[in-house]
């Protein structure tokens, strides 16, 4: 196996549930203590010279380049690390792997993380109510709705108008010499096949980015005055605009009407319906998880391609590799980099014993690259079989739009460099400075 590496430009004090003050503050908990051996224990990493602790409202541009010599050492030294907040940060692969197939022991129901983050506000009421952040029952009874919206008989019509946008972004950029890879083809994609998928018409579309990355943003650590406002006006102009789009649609539904929120408003389990503004949020949660993953998947394969030239140059030879390339890229760059769950009850994990009401932080970007899972975890490997990697998660919270995603990602892939046998990066890329996604704000490229 090949070793991690040594690096640690970038050190840890706590992860995405920091306490409210901490987070509105940017401030780390005082008095940090050192790392006294490797063993598990409650101690905290420094540097080797014990300088203060950095929190991740405060992280260089070292750490947003590459995270992953951070990941190495806390996986290396503290796998099972207790943050200064009190909140548990998991960098191995088994243990991640364990949590998320654990479902009663360790919660992702969030109104007790949230209510001190948001208040009572929209942000609040939509992280609550969707899918991701719930537990059963409703969780199983949405997640059922949505797994009927996005059944193979749902998506399969999907692909002639994904390829057809795909070619029509490149046709846009055919004369170009430069052109953004986020901006002109990674970013419009996910947008416009959430947009086909619910029938939002496509002038009503500009915005949807927009409330995105918005209502996103607000789940990052460090969570600005700023960002809180605008996620909870992103949060309150779509559930505006849904309430008339989703009321027009239920009225002019028609029999024959098949599409993903048709699916939605049909739905019935168990005397389970979705209605009112639990069904505005599932479709908000729609859009949001189906679009900056989506897009990070499409913008770190393309530049991962492109800096792993002998892997480049084996896709153009044999282009069935595509799906496995699809896979590496999601291990080697996974666009969600880290989850949260909370403990039910008390636990033991590496040794560490672990309360109930502990905010877990499980580390995926760290566990896709654990050397005890993966055979040369920093090798990209475009050809990679097996590769069970976390980046959809795992257990009932399996990531529901896995498929959508796959075939976003292999279509972009293979259009893109089918089109541009030339294709090249052309200038510095640019990381979007966000510690739980991972992805690009800017890939310049050029044709020739």
């Amino acid at each position: 196996m090949r070793p991690e590496p040594n690096a640690f430009e970038v050190h840890i004090c706590c992860l995405v549930q920091i306490s409210a003050a901490a987070s509105r503050s940017g401030a780390c908990a005082p008095g940090y203590p050192t790392l006294a051996d490797s063993r598990y224990n409650h101690q905290v990493v420094t540097d080797l010279d014990h300088q203060p602790l950095i929190d991740f409202s405060r992280l260089s541009a070292a750490f947003y380049a590459d995270p992953y010599p951070v990941y190495a050492r806390l996986r290396r030294e503290a796998p099972v690390y207790r943050c200064p907040d009190g909140s548990v940060l998991l960098t191995r692969y088994a243990d991640c792997f364990q949590v998320y197939r654990s479902p009663s022991l360790y919660s992702s129901d969030k109104q007790r993380q949230f209510k001190p983050l948001f208040g009572d506000s929209p942000l609040f009421e939509h992280h609550t109510t969707s899918l991701v952040f719930n537990d059963p029952p409703l969780h199983t009874q949405v997640r059922r709705a949505i797994g009927n919206a996005l059944s193979p008989r749902a998506i399969a019509p999907m692909q002639a108008p994904l390829v057809e946008l795909v070619d029509c972004l490149l046709d846009n950029v055919q004369d170009k010499e430069h052109f953004d890879g986020i901006a002109d083809f990674a970013g419009a994609i996910p947008v416009e096949v959430i947009g086909n998928l619910l029938q939002i018409p496509v002038p009503e579309r500009a915005p949807l980015r927009r409330w995105s990355l918005a209502i996103l943003g607000a789940l990052e650590v460090g969570l600005t005055p700023e960002q809180f406002a605008e996620g909870n006006s992103a949060v309150t102009e779509f559930l505006d605009y849904l309430e008339s789009f989703v009321g027009h649609r239920r009225k002019h539904l028609k029999n024959a009407d098949d599409d993903m929120l048709a699916r939605l408003l049909r739905w019935e389990s168990d005397g389970f319906r979705l209605t009112g503004a639990t069904l505005y949020h599932q479709c908000i949660f729609i859009l949001n998880a189906g679009h900056e993953t989506t897009t990070n998947l499409i913008g770190n394969a393309i530049l991962a391609l492109l800096e792993h030239e002998d892997q480049l140059l084996a896709l153009r030879k044999n282009p069935k590799l595509v799906e496995t390339a699809v896979e590496e890229v999601l291990r080697f760059e996974s666009p969600n980099q880290l989850g949260n769950r909370l403990t039910t009850e008390a636990v033991h994990i590496g040794g560490m014993q672990i309360e109930a009401g502990t905010v877990l932080t499980t580390c995926i970007g760290a566990a896709n690259r654990d050397p005890e899972h993966f055979s040369h975890p920093y090798t990209f490997d475009i050809a990679r079989t097996p590769n069970e990697h976390l980046a959809f998660g795992g257990g009932i919270h399996t990531c529901a739009g896995l498929t959508v995603a796959r075939l976003e990602g292999r279509i972009a892939i293979e259009r893109l460099f089918a089109r541009f046998p030339q294709l090249h990066v052309d200038g510095e890329p640019v990381r979007n400075q966000r510690a739980r996604f991972r992805g690009l704000a800017h890939l310049p490229l050029r044709t020739q």
